[in-house]
Formats: C-alpha cells, structure tokens, sequence
C-alpha cells in the first residue's frame, strides 16, 4: 500500500489548540505575535506613567501586559468572553491585576471612558466607524496608534490628488493630524491574515475647527459620490435637489423668513458655485480650505446639508 502522508499542520495552529481557542474570523480575530512591533508600536504612543490606555481588541495580552508596565491604568475592550477569560488568566495574582479593566461587549456600542491613549490591533471590520467614534470622543485624548489594513490606513493619510483619495481621508483629517508610522507583514498575526497592515498615529486638532461636523459630512458625502465628477454635475442630482429645497424650507421655518414663491434652487446653487468659482473643481484634488469655502457659501445663502 502506498505510504499516506499525514497531514502537515503549522506550530502556531497547535499551540493555539493547546489553548483551547479557535479564533473567531467573524469578529477579525488576528493575534499580533511579533514582540518587536508591539514594543515599536508602544514607543511611538510615548506612554506615560501616569497615563490611562484604551486597548481595543486585546486578544490574548501580549500588548496589554507590555502597556501595563508601563502606565497608571488599561481598559481592555474585548468581545469575545474566551479571551476575556485568557487575558484575566494571564495577570491574576499579579502587580499588573489591579491596573487592568475589562469592558467586555462591541466597542462601537459601549460608551468609552476616558483615557489619555489609545492602542489597538482591531477587527478591520470595524476601521472605520470606530475612527469616527474615536475622533469625536470628548473630552480629547493626546493620541492614538492604531493597526489598519494597508489600504485603509493609505487611505487615511491619502493627499488631494492621490488615487485613494477619499471621504474618508478629508474627514478625518479634517478633526486629526494622521501619519503613517510603519508597515507589518501578515506573517506578524496568528492566524495570518489575507492582507497586509500598517500602523497610524492619530492626533485629535484640539481645539477642533469651527464648524458642525454634521453639515460638514453631508457635503462631502454628496461631492466624493462620484469623486472624479464636477462639483456642478454633482449638484444637479435630483434627490440632492431635493434636499437642499427641503432643508433651506426648513431652514425659513426656524428663521421666520418667507420663502420666495418663484423659489428654484437649482440656479441657486449655479450661482452659489460660480461666485466661487467651484463648478469645475472635483472632489478628488480639493482640500479641506476648498470645501470649508463651500460649506460657508452655501450655509451664508441658507443652504445645510445636515
């Protein structure tokens, strides 16, 4: 009988069964194993002893326990029970113990409290909703070092004109400064991921500019839609018509103005985009200067996109 070669499986996949712990591919369960980029992720936080850290993700504590000799308090957020359970293994008994909390649920659910830092090896899933959540946080924090899929994190520090200039780029560099800290290789994770990652530092402008975030959102929603349109051809979609005509109503209402009975927004808005000189412009090369001069012209003629 011919020889029957046994199936060959990988060291990192037997120490994980030692443990019990199958990881979760619904909740993005990759386990950042490399101590040299978790010790160069740390140094580019510049920890302090006095500091509160928010961990997201804490998996099985290699991070957290490094952070926690070196700061005043962690709150660990983690969903799965199984890893609360390994990380709570890992300090009990320990100086480290008392320093820890575990908040244990979805971390775009819970009510964060407050920290000086945040670190996190996160479920990609969740990038960007949890960046949102993160920059509109009050009171601020000093920083946050965050492990994204590559591309993401491209797209965070993307320039007017780069390819993945986008949305997501100019919003939140708009409440942040963001810089690209290094690249980690898959190979970094147990289990590996199908992509590569990057490490950002995120710095909240504070104070933010003055401006409502909300309107803020709404007019780049409607400009990067279709980002290599012009800003007029943008415009002329019926259901962004529509809307403005309903908020600028809206808008009379609570100003106890009348609204003009030969009211035809579209010229409005032709006029509001020639007198800037912002028809031709597309989303894809304007800055946040261009689109804070849009905001203002068409807020100063009664416009929201809130």
């Amino acid at each position: 009988m011919p020889k029957v070669r046994a199936e060959k499986k990988s060291r990192v996949h037997n120490e994980v069964a030692k443990q019990g712990i199958v990881f979760n591919k619904d909740f993005g369960q990759h386990i950042l194993k490399n101590p040299l980029v978790i010790t160069s992720m740390l140094d580019k936080a510049a920890l302090r002893p006095t500091d509160v850290v928010l961990e997201i993700g804490p998996g099985t504590g290699n991070m957290t326990v490094k952070i926690l000799e070196k700061v005043k308090k962690v709150v660990a957020c983690e969903i799965d029970p199984r890893l609360v359970a390994e990380l709570q293994k890992r300090v009990q008994g320990t100086h480290l113990q008392p320093k820890l909390q575990i908040l244990i649920g979805d971390v775009l659910k819970t009510d964060l409290p407050f920290f000086d830092i945040c670190v996190a090896n996160m479920p990609y899933q969740i990038s960007s909703p949890f960046v949102f959540k993160l920059l509109l946080h009050r009171p601020f924090f000093r920083c946050a070092v965050l492990m994204f899929q590559r591309e993401f994190a491209q797209r965070l520090v993307a320039k007017p004109g780069d390819k993945l200039y986008c949305r997501l780029s100019i919003n939140t560099q708009l409440l942040a400064r963001v810089d690209m800290l290094m690249k980690v290789g898959k190979n970094n994770f147990k289990p590996p991921p199908k992509v590569e990652s990057s490490v950002v530092r995120i710095e909240p402008r504070n104070p933010p500019p003055p401006i409502n975030y909300t309107e803020w959102d709404g007019l780049t929603r409607i400009a990067f839609l279709r980002k290599n349109k012009t800003l007029a051809a943008a415009f002329k979609q019926t259901t962004v018509l529509a809307a403005l005509e309903d908020n600028y109503k809206l808008h009379c209402s609570l100003k106890n103005l009348d609204v003009p009975a030969d009211l035809n927004v579209k010229e409005m808005v032709d006029r509001i985009l020639e007198k800037l000189d912002a028809g031709s412009k597309r989303a894809r090369s304007m800055d946040i200067d261009d689109f804070m001069a849009v905001l203002q012209a068409f807020n100063a003629e009664g416009f929201h996109f809130s």
